[in-house]
Parts: structure tokens; C-alpha cells; sequence
């Protein structure tokens, strides 16, 4: 029977708040519960915005909440040729196809009846799934820029089985049916960094044996993706819990683009971890 192994796996593109904490602490405590282990991955695939000082500055904060975590942390800036690897084998098996489209385009090209994504956005019309070969072999050959997106119909048809996950959120364990379709065609590999959050995220649960995925519920919709992904690519399956969120005084969910009060922002003004944790109902 495998270690019960939880994992805290932020992006260092800005600085930790509240919600941040509650989820480190939250995977720490289940951990602890059950006698587990507690792992933290840094997610900087994208290194524009990721820096290392925001990374220095990101375990400052773990370490002043009186986090521990197991070394070496994984740092998924240095396993990208990982990453290439599932991609290669998805493309091998036909799954994955060029698409030289912007949002822009898209966007444009959605009218009021255009369904969507879980996320608000427009499902992609398929414009470059439909693209002559001669086309798409020119325009990469050429150089031009290009994400790669999974044909998601051909993707399901191959499956034998639905795809189910179990989520422990309400306290039992309840079978939830995964719907990638309701993403559609979605993006596998940015045209920026050559990866995406989709693809090491499933590598790397599976690589650090993780046996409990604990995140917020905004990611619940994502787990569906994952699923797929770990089905097409042999990987194991996580049980899942997606915690509720911390809002803002205004009923917002707190994110680093909203300019939430940072971790770092508290310790300035005098709070003590203590009282972070008390009022993360953690003491």
C-alpha cells in the first residue's frame, strides 16, 4: 500500500496570500492526519513571469507559517524535456495538432451562441484541425508560432470506459464523472513556453507518487483534463479534494492579479503566523 502523499505546488508569479495559506496548511494538516507525506513542487513553466526572487520570497513565506517540507523540492523549470516527452507520445498518438490561431481570433470569431468553455471562454472552433496538410506541414516548416491542442473528439473515442475520479471534498467520497469535451479542443502546449500547466501538472502527480491531489475548487473543472490525460498517457489516478476558496472583503476570490494582501504585506504589518493560522481556522 503506497505512503498516503500530499503536495503544495504554487506558481512564483507573484506573491502568496491568504488563499495560498489555507491551501499549504490545509495539504500540511492532511498529511500529518494521516500519517503521510508532505511535498511542495515550485511551478515556474512559465519563466517570464516566475522569478527566482519571487521563488526566495515564496518559501520565506511557507517557512515563516512553519511549514516543512521534504528536499529536494521539484522544480518543474528543470523538467521540461519531461514534459516534451508526454507531448511526443500524444503525438505519436495522433491526439495533437498545430493551431497557429491567437485569442484574438477566436475571440473575434465567437458570436453570442458560441458555446463555452468551464472558464467563460469560447470552446475553439477547430479552425486549424481542419487545416489541408500541405498547409500545415508549410506553415511549420516555416517557423510559424504555434500552441498544440488535443483533438479532443478523436482523443474520447478511444477511450473504452468513462472517465470517473474520486472527490473527498463533502467529507465522503463520492465517484464524479469527468466531461473533458466540455473544454474542447483545449490547449496542450503554449506557443510561449512549450508546455502547460495541463501536461506537468499530470507528469509530475504521477512522478512524486502523489495519492491526494488537495487544491481549490476553481481547479475542480481541470481535474477532467487531467483524467484524460492520465488515461492516454498510462498514469495513475490521485483521489481528489477541492477546498472551498478564501474571498476578499469585497466576496472576490483572492488572487495575485486582484493585488491581494500578500503574506508578505502581514508579516510587514506585525501579524504573527500564529494569527494567520488561527484565522485560517488552523489553531
Amino acid at each position: 500500500m503506497s505512503t498516503p502523499t500530499f503536495r503544495f505546488a504554487p506558481s512564483p508569479n507573484g506573491r502568496l496570500h491568504l488563499g495560498h495559506a489555507y491551501s499549504a496548511l490545509l495539504n500540511e494538516k492532511m498529511a500529518r492526519e494521516a500519517g503521510g507525506r508532505f511535498l511542495l513542487r515550485i511551478e515556474d513553466i512559465d519563466t517570464l513571469r516566475c522569478t527566482p526572487e519571487l521563488t526566495q520570497a515564496m518559501l520565506a513565506d511557507l517557512a515563516w507559517l512553519g511549514l516543512n517540507w521534504e528536499e529536494p523540492v521539484l522544480r518543474q523549470s528543470e523538467h521540461l524535456a519531461d514534459y516534451r516527452k508526454a507531448q511526443r507520445r500524444l503525438k505519436d498518438l495522433g491526439l495533437l495538432y498545430p493551431c497557429f490561431c491567437s485569442r484574438q481570433d477566436i475571440v473575434r470569431q465567437a458570436g453570442n451562441d458560441t458555446p463555452r468553455d468551464p472558464e467563460g471562454q469560447p470552446l475553439y472552433p477547430g479552425t486549424c484541425r481542419q487545416m489541408a496538410k500541405e498547409e500545415r506541414e508549410t506553415r511549420l516548416a516555416r517557423g510559424d508560432a504555434c500552441a498544440w491542442r488535443i483533438d479532443m473528439k478523436r482523443a474520447l473515442a478511444g477511450l473504452d470506459e468513462p472517465l470517473v475520479f474520486i472527490e473527498e471534498s463533502s467529507g465522503t467520497a463520492v465517484s464524479e464523472r469527468a466531461h473533458p469535451q466540455d473544454w474542447g479542443d483545449v490547449v496542450l502546449v503554449r506557443k510561449d513556453i512549450a508546455t502547460s500547466y495541463h501536461i506537468a501538472v499530470t507528469v509530475d502527480d504521477a512522478r512524486q507518487a502523489i495519492t491526494h491531489v488537495v487544491r481549490g475548487r476553481d481547479l475542480f473543472q481541470a481535474t477532467a483534463i487531467h483524467r484524460l490525460l492520465q488515461r492516454l498517457l498510462d498514469l495513475p489516478t490521485p483521489v481528489y479534494f477541492h477546498h472551498g476558496l478564501i474571498d476578499d472583503s469585497e466576496g472576490r476570490k483572492l488572487s495575485k492579479s486582484l493585488g491581494s494582501r500578500s503574506l508578505g504585506d502581514l508579516r510587514e504589518e506585525g501579524v504573527s503566523p500564529a494569527e494567520v493560522r488561527k484565522a485560517l481556522g488552523f489553531l
